[in-house]
């Protein structure tokens, strides 16, 4: 199982990469759960190694295929590996895959290499979203090469208050039986990486874990509580899926 661990700036890329996260995602906690980090940021991280794997949020986006098409290609220019999308706008299964087969178009006329990934909410119902055991299927018929599943509220509720571990289970079987990597996120701690990796995840995500007082928006990425997510992980039987379309360094 890999590990992402969720930076907002240039000052936390250090702690990550030499905490040994997996993945190093950009995100901007102002703008939301999967909120768009700026351009120049996403440039000046990218220009500071190739030697990482570098996921870029582009946003909860609401349902317009255009923007978010506009969006991703931006993300894709300015050197993103992978480019995730919250389905937050789509009210229905037809608008989702629409939305993300538009993003997947405009990344993979940039760079096939690019990995896409369609994220849905554990907490749905409280917006009149999309079914989190959905999205294996929509990112499947989108053509994406990972589902996630994340939370939109961040009100200190996690994943497992919103869907409990049977259907986490439906979540990441429909995901792998698409021939898709499964991520997980959504407020997550040290002792749900255990459970996560029972659950066969390929990806678990956090931020608040990882930075200062728990906090994901006010706190910063600490190294120590990069290192000890990192160690937790490895201790268990964890093992890395493969599957062509997703390369991830």
């Amino acid at each position: 199982m890999r590990i992402l661990i969720s930076i907002r700036s240039f000052e936390e890329l250090k702690s990550a990469i030499d905490g040994g996260a997996d993945i190093i995602d950009l995100k901007n906690p102002d703008e939301g759960s999967l909120g768009a980090p700026f351009p120049w940021l996403i440039k000046k991280i990218r220009n500071y190694s190739n030697d990482f794997t570098l996921s870029v949020a582009i946003g909860d986006m609401p349902n317009l295929p255009g923007t978010a098409s506009l969006a991703s290609s931006g993300a894709a220019l300015c050197g993103a590996d992978i480019i995730k999308l919250g389905l937050y706008g789509p009210r229905n299964f037809k608008e989702a895959v629409k939305l993300l087969k538009s993003v997947r178009k405009a990344i993979k006329d940039i760079n096939q290499n690019i990995i896409v990934v369609g994220a849905g909410y554990a907490d749905f119902t409280s917006f009149n979203g999309i079914d989190s055991l959905d999205i294996p299927t929509i990112c499947n018929q989108a053509g994406a090469d990972i589902a996630m599943l994340d939370t939109y509220s961040k009100n200190g509720q996690k994943l497992f208050d919103f869907i409990n571990s049977d259907k986490l289970r439906i979540f990441i079987d429909k995901t792998h039986q698409s021939g898709l990597l499964a991520a997980l996120a959504g407020s997550l701690g040290l002792n749900d990486i255990i459970k996560v990796n029972e659950l066969g995840a390929d990806i678990i995500g956090f931020r608040g874990a990882a930075c200062s007082e728990s906090d994901r928006k006010n706190g910063v990425v600490e190294l120590n509580r990069v290192r000890k997510i990192v160690r937790i992980s490895q201790n268990q039987n964890t093992y890395k899926r493969v599957i062509s379309s997703t390369s991830i360094k």
